[in-house]
């Protein structure tokens, strides 16, 4: 890849893969609240910062056009060949690919495990569409072309730029429900763009890409798993329901550090009797559910999510299934990954 693009120097190029989501939505100017997902094509996107020919060479690609509340795991393996095609052409140094905001965490996520190169992957979205007043999508996407024309943003896994920050995959979330600045991460971004310049302050450690335990090619269809929100008086009949609707797996999302009421581990007991296995993580938007902790995971023979929220616990289990069923092994892949 391109050092910095200096004067003279070749642009780095760059293939900007279009999924749908708010970034390319339509509404009336005058309010963010009501409009369409997925409108404009990645094409367009693009036409609107001229700018961005100044960074790099661009090409574009339409993989999906949807609303993000519309993703699923086959869609995201189907868009992680997509990019992983991609980096693999001589001819392209770096992929960012435009989502919406409601699933971008756990598309991105997704990404990071799946997609083996040392180039960048960048995501971005937007919480305003595109025609709105304020609309964040063009600076959202201009930053994101700059983070990937970057050499320093290889081999990071996928990263997510929102604003001036840039975020690990695997960490960020989204916490807002209509604010720009949506996104955040438990211990902070990696860094930010500082003059049109990304600047890391870390890296991250767990496994990503060619270093996971799982492989894309090998990977057919994820497995069947489902979350489930332990709340108040939660009907433990729910557990059976969900073993008998064939799911591998069930990601327990409980109060606090992950706790599991007695109603409810009972059922889970019966989901891991019946060979579905069983992984604790919690409704709390932060923090560590550790191991034994408060609940007899070995007792249980249960798997403990560490820090991933429920809904990328999802993600890592219905890929690492396809791999394993070992709560052991399994725990290993969530200790590393």
């Amino acid at each position: 890849m391109p050092t910095a693009p200096t004067s003279g120097q070749p642009l780095p190029r760059i293939v900007v893969v279009g999924t749908g989501g708010t970034i390319a939505g339509s509404s009336a100017a005058t309010t963010t609240k009501r409009y369409q997902a997925g409108v404009l094509g990645v094409a367009d996107l693009l036409a609107a910062v001229p700018s961005l020919a100044e960074v790099a060479e661009i090409r574009c690609e339409q993989l999906y056009q949807i609303d993000s509340v519309e993703m699923d795991l086959p869609r995201q393996l189907d868009l992680a060949r997509a990019v992983s095609r991609l980096a693999a052409e001589d001819d392209v140094d770096a992929v960012v690919v435009t989502h919406g905001t409601d699933t971008l965490e756990e598309t991105a996520y997704a990404l990071h495990l799946l997609v083996d190169t040392d180039k960048p992957v960048v995501v971005v979205g937007a919480m305003r569409p595109a025609d709105a007043a304020g609309a964040d999508g063009p600076g959202n996407l201009l930053a994101a072309v700059r983070v990937a024309a970057h050499p320093t943003s290889r081999g990071l896994g996928a990263l997510v730029v929102v604003g001036e920050e840039i975020h690990s995959a695997r960490d960020v979330r989204k916490e807002h429900t209509s604010r720009v600045d949506a996104f955040g991460s438990l211990t902070g971004p990696l860094g930010e763009l500082a003059g049109g310049v990304p600047r890391y302050a870390h890296i991250p450690a767990r496994r990503h890409g060619a270093a996971t335990a799982v492989t894309l090619a090998a990977i057919d269809q994820p497995a069947a798993v489902e979350v489930l929100v332990t709340r108040a008086e939660l009907p433990p009949q729910i557990v059976d329901a969900v073993v008998a609707s064939g799911a591998r797996g069930i990601v327990h999302a409980g109060p606090g550090a992950g706790n599991v009421p007695e109603r409810v581990a009972a059922a889970l007991d019966r989901a891991r009797s019946a060979g579905v296995v069983v992984v604790r993580s919690s409704r709390v938007a932060w923090g560590t559910v550790a191991r034994g902790d408060a609940f007899d995971d070995d007792g249980h023979d249960f798997v403990a999510a560490a820090d991933l929220g429920p809904y990328k616990a999802r993600v890592l289990l219905a890929l690492a299934l396809t791999i394993t069923d070992d709560p052991a092994r399994l725990q290993q892949i969530f200790d590393t990954h």
